[in-house]
């Protein structure tokens, strides 16, 4: 089907920017029966990366998705699978 990509670069400052994003992008997925999101962190220091893991670990949106897989050839992304 499709895919939902999410390049937080431009926010990567703005806790609360990356959290409405990152929160947009799961109910439009859920909406749309899309089964994955793609999350562009960066490879940088690592704090946005965390940042996103600690979203994802977040007891209300765990039960969401069905698995990460982070990608073996960029470290710098990760993609977010959906089961429907």
């Amino acid at each position: 089907m499709g895919r939902i990509k999410i390049d937080l670069h431009d926010i990567y400052n703005d806790s609360k920017a990356i959290d409405r994003a990152l929160l947009d992008a799961f109910e439009e997925a859920i909406d749309k029966k899309i089964s994955e999101i793609e999350i562009i962190p960066g490879k940088g220091s690592g704090q946005l990366r965390k940042k996103v893991n600690r979203f994802l670990q977040l007891p209300h949106i765990k039960p969401l998705y069905h698995r990460v897989v982070n990608d073996s050839k960029n470290f710098g992304r990760l993609f977010v699978y959906f089961k429907f």
